[in-house]
């Protein structure tokens, strides 16, 4: 894995305007969402430069733009406030550690090599999730879109004290607020190409606040410190160490997903192929430093990157421009973005809160699949009112129970026995005209047992059906020519099968079990439980074999067959 982003500058003018564009949509949120945070509008920049810069230097998408974003922002929201409330001294600074610890987490994820695997999510949970993130942001502007602090106690809070925020509204700073929505909601797609709406809509809130309004007390932004920022040694709580640990799994974890689902649209757009691992690593390095220099956390972020790459951009020299541009707002700039309403920010912050709700799904969702609409619903209600981990988990586990019962109900059918004269039922066999007339010739004491299919483990109770159904036969013949892969239950549930049939001393024949699966019934002994010729690779074989015993006086079991017995009461242990 290289080191760096592969730069080069045979599209220097396209990654330079692609830089400046994208900085001019970052300066705005970065804005909005330090202030949204509690962190202030400095940790905005702060971390839109820092993880915008390593993400862009490091990471495997050289086209993606990292930066604060509003799932990002919801989560260091409930970061602040927790860690505030429960150290006012400390904090801040415990919260900023957290930042760090989620950066050491995505790096650790991208050396495992766990890229992959990140976005391994059912839609219905990531589509729950996102809106329940839309939501929270929406409720959590309501205090300064309606001229007034955030009440403390979050979602909950916010919601408690809403027939206080409304009897107390600022109708100027709600006007504001108003106005920004609709100049991002209503500005003509042809001005959007020019400049970005919420760049217009930061400019004229402000200079409407400042000429319209010159004597009125309008809350802004206030002076944001120029210069370098101050390094923030890591800070520890032992009573919040853990909290602080879980918030940094939530952040981390919510980081990757938003950065990788972010470099699949990049992909889309520019026709290459991203480096998850590589990309998680860029990611956590970039969190590292936003923390180490007071910022607040980054991930991909859709606009920045669509926009970059729609400007030209097609190397990471336009994340490292875009950064640059930042850097100098954050150097010499401070003095023009102190006058900003907190309103307007509101504003813009809650525009981004409506775009993040998957309005689509929701729509739909009922009309796809109820199972799925309820899951949706759920998490949603989770992450708003709960908890993001517990949505998250509580979603995947619910929609992983769903499918793996859809998939053993499917695989299930695939579970047929024969042990009967042939019927038109047994085409779905395929058996061949001489298969049929050994199994004819076997008056029905011969149970052909047919698996097909990957045997997870929710297909253990069809075998366990199946054999506990059809208990009179003398010769028991196993075909696993067409299982590409054994559970460990579906494992136990044969091995149950052909411990019992050696106990009443009938015999056993294995059709097929070759490569991982012979492997894994060796590491079973369930190989060991069968005279090495009952191992065959031919059904016609095995039922040649099995009607020369059917037909001799002696159906006796083999010496080989075990006496021992194994218990598989619980057809769910294991997977």
């Amino acid at each position: 894995m290289q080191l760096t982003n592969r730069i080069h500058f045979r599209n220097l003018r396209g990654d330079i305007f692609g830089g400046i564009t994208a900085a001019v949509i970052a300066l705005p949120m970065a804005l909005a969402f330090g202030v949204a945070s509690g962190a202030g509008a400095a940790a905005g920049l702060y971390g839109a430069v820092l993880v915008g810069f390593f993400a862009a230097l490091f990471g495997g998408t050289p086209t993606l733009i990292s930066e604060p974003t509003g799932p990002m922002t919801v989560v260091m929201t409930a970061v602040i406030a927790s860690l505030t409330a429960a150290n006012p001294e400390n904090g801040l600074a415990m919260a900023f550690t957290v930042v760090m610890m989620a950066g050491v987490l995505q790096i650790i994820f991208g050396a495992l090599r766990l890229g992959r695997y990140i976005t391994l999510m059912p839609y219905t949970v990531i589509s729950g999730f996102m809106s329940g993130i839309g939501i929270i942001l929406i409720i959590l502007q309501l205090g300064p879109f309606l001229g007034q602090a955030t009440p403390k106690g979050g979602v909950i809070g916010t919601i408690q004290n809403l027939p206080q925020l409304l009897s107390n509204i600022s109708p100027v700073e709600t006007a504001l607020g108003v106005l920004t929505v609709a100049i991002i909601w209503f500005m003509p797609s042809k001005f959007r190409r020019v400049i970005p709406p919420q760049l217009v809509a930061l400019v004229v809130g402000t200079l409407i606040s400042l000429f319209l309004f010159p004597g009125l007390d309008i809350r802004r932004i206030g002076e944001i410190p120029s210069g370098l920022p101050s390094l923030q040694m890591p800070v520890f709580s032992a009573s919040q160490f853990q909290t602080m640990l879980i918030d940094a799994l939530v952040l981390g974890m919510l980081g990757c997903i938003d950065a990788l689902l972010t470099a699949v649209i990049a992909d889309s757009l520019t026709r290459t192929q991203h480096d998850s691992d590589k990309e998680l690593i860029g990611q956590g390095l970039g969190n590292l430093a936003s923390g180490l220099f007071g910022g607040i956390a980054g991930a991909g972020a859709t606009m920045g990157t669509v926009v970059n790459i729609q400007a030209g951009g097609r190397t990471a020299l336009s994340g490292l421009t875009r950064a640059f541009v930042l850097l100098i707002v954050v150097l010499w700039a401070g003095s023009l973005t102190e006058v900003i309403p907190m309103a307007v920010l509101a504003g813009i912050a809650l525009k981004v809160g409506i775009d993040i709700i998957d309005w689509s799904f929701l729509k739909r969702a009922h009309q796809l699949s109820p199972k799925a609409a309820l899951i949706m619903y759920g998490v949603i209600g989770l992450t708003v009112f709960v908890d993001l981990i517990v949505a998250v988990g509580v979603g995947v586990f619910v929609a992983n129970m769903l499918t793996i019962e859809r998939l053993s109900n499917l695989h299930g059918k695939d579970v047929k026995a024969i042990n009967d004269t042939i019927t038109d039922a047994d085409d779905e066999i395929l058996l061949s005209n001489e298969e049929k007339r050994l199994l004819d010739q076997a008056n029905g004491r011969i149970l052909l047992f047919y698996l097909s299919g990957p045997m997870i483990f929710g297909v253990s109770k069809a075998i366990s059906r199946q054999h506990a159904a059809m208990e009179d036969h003398d010769v028991l013949v196993l075909d696993l020519s067409d299982v590409p892969l054994l559970g460990v239950t579906s494992s136990l549930a044969i091995e149950n099968a052909i411990q019992e049939a050696c106990d009443k001393g009938r015999h056993v024949f294995i059709i097929g079990a070759t490569g991982q699966i012979k492997r894994r019934l060796q590491r079973f002994g369930i190989l060991d439980l069968l005279p090495p010729q009952h191992l065959v690779t031919s059904r016609l074989e095995a039922l040649q074999q099995a009607v020369a015993l059917v037909n001799t006086n002696g159906v006796q079991g083999s010496s080989n067959f075990s006496n021992g017995t194994v218990g598989l009461d619980d057809p769910a242990f294991g997977i």
